[in-house]
């Protein structure tokens, strides 16, 4: 059965200490709204709505422009903003699914069982709770039987509820229709002088309706309140992500030393080092060798490549290339196949043609080079003259110096070499050598005589 959905999105999350909106903090690459959305994977979703506060604009613009969002404000509990919620959705008919926003362990399969549930019970409300060796700070699920009595506030709880270990996860399945009309009837009268969501159960069950309560791994029930709660939530996270990895045959040295975000993609038979990082839309192919000491931001690495020491942001390293070690790839680099990046090499919005290598202590900017060329070491191409970039060209099958300056725009024609050492800065036509130094001059006696002068002997 489709259900409506309410996302609880308002609260400004004081304990993060954070100008940023709460739900709009990110945890292994996806903002904690996000990992709610992609808990809704498994449920038949009729309508969508979010309820913001903070931040309103910000948290709006960060749904997709199909989802509806509903401003809460002021802010006067969880009750009223379901209220709000509720208010947004185009029908109260038929289940109705609430969850806080700042849930990201939540899984799917969960959600997906909490609201089958409540369909084949026929329940009025079903909460989502969980066992906790320290409840603190929770609200206690109160059982008669199996049934679902009421849900208490610590605060408002006595001695005997306080040591009830089931809480409450702040995720329900109602009947819409239930639910509107319990809300015009909940008030304000409590410690905190707010409408509490809570008391639509007791209202229910006093009304005679089924309460239910489905239970799951203490870990779902996990919040984010706090930068703390937000990196054990985000190493969660990590470990999920690591395990489904590594049962799709991936090899992980240490996978605990191995961070990646949800939205990457890495291939059977790929083989990854530790202290690897692999964040955004990054990806990595069949047995390719990643790490150690690797950071990937928005970057693809084909089938076999190897990448060691290394930073690239939104760059691709194709087939059979090498990156490193130390190597630092800026956007817009591209690697062809076979090609290779060595150490102390930087590179940006420039294409590396098919096994051609820049091994060592260079620059490449701006730049195309063709195949099976060699860049010597100390190379920098001079992209910028002040005020605009311009392009260097370098085609097949060329050497160039050590120490070479490529002064752009320049074309350096197939087959041609440049000497050591040399700046140049007109074309070089195709399997010609290009030199630009001046001639050598040895001084005699050099070295003795600046001796005498800085031990003050003018003779």
């Amino acid at each position: 059965m489709s259900v409506g959905v309410i996302v609880l999105a308002a609260g400004k999350g004081t304990r993060m200490k954070s100008d940023l909106a709460k739900v709009l903090h990110t945890a292994a690459g996806r903002t904690l709204l996000e990992w709610t959305f992609s808990a809704l994977a498994d449920v038949d979703v009729r309508e969508v709505c979010v309820v913001v506060g903070h931040q309103a604009d910000a948290v709006a613009a960060a749904c997709d422009p199909t989802i509806r969002t509903a401003l809460q404000e002021p802010q006067h509990g969880t009750g009223h903003a379901a209220t709000v919620g509720l208010n947004g959705l185009d029908s109260h008919e038929g289940p109705v699914l609430i969850v806080p926003g700042d849930m990201p362990l939540i899984r799917s399969a969960s959600l997906a069982s909490l609201v089958d549930h409540h369909v084949s019970e026929g329940a009025a409300a079903t909460v989502l709770s969980v066992d906790l060796d320290d409840p603190t700070g929770y609200g206690r699920i109160i059982r008669v039987g199996d049934a679902v009595s009421e849900i208490v506030e610590e605060r408002d709880a006595t001695d005997e509820q306080r040591r009830v270990t089931e809480v409450n996860t702040s995720v329900y399945v109602f009947d819409g229709s239930l639910l509107a009309a319990a809300l015009d009837r909940i008030t304000p009268d409590n410690d905190q002088g707010e409408y509490y969501l809570t008391d639509v159960i007791g209202l229910l069950r006093a009304d005679g309706h089924v309460v239910q309560a489905v239970t799951v791994d203490a870990e779902e029930g996990i919040g984010v309140n706090s930068h703390a709660q937000l990196a054990e939530a985000a190493a969660v996270l990590r470990t999920r992500i690591n395990a489904a990895l590594l049962d799709d045959g991936v090899w992980m040295l240490d996978p605990s030393r191995v961070y990646i975000d949800a939205d990457v993609q890495v291939e059977t038979g790929a083989r990854l080092m530790p202290d690897v990082y692999l964040e955004g839309a990054t990806s990595v192919g069949a047995l390719a060798e990643v790490g150690p000491g690797v950071r990937l931001i928005d970057t693809s690495v084909g089938p076999g490549a190897r990448v060691q020491h290394a930073v690239a942001m939104s760059s691709t390293i194709g087939p059979d290339a090498l990156v490193g070690p130390y190597a630092y790839l800026r956007p817009g680099a591209t690697l062809l196949k076979g090609s290779k990046v060595g150490t102390y090499v930087e590179v940006k919005g420039s294409e590396i043609g098919v096994g051609s290598k820049v091994p060592h202590l260079s620059y490449i900017g701006d730049t195309t080079i063709g195949r099976g060329s060699n860049i010597g070491a100390g190379t920098i191409t001079v992209n910028y003259d002040g005020f605009a970039k311009h392009r260097t060209v370098i085609g097949d099958n060329v050497r160039i110096g050590s120490d070479t300056m490529l002064v752009a725009p320049l074309t350096i024609g197939h087959n041609a070499f440049t000497g050591a050492g040399s700046v140049v800065t007109n074309d070089v036509p195709e399997g010609a050598l290009a030199v630009e130094r001046t001639t050598q001059k040895n001084v005699e006696g050099y070295a003795e005589k600046r001796r005498r002068r800085a031990e003050g002997d003018d003779s």
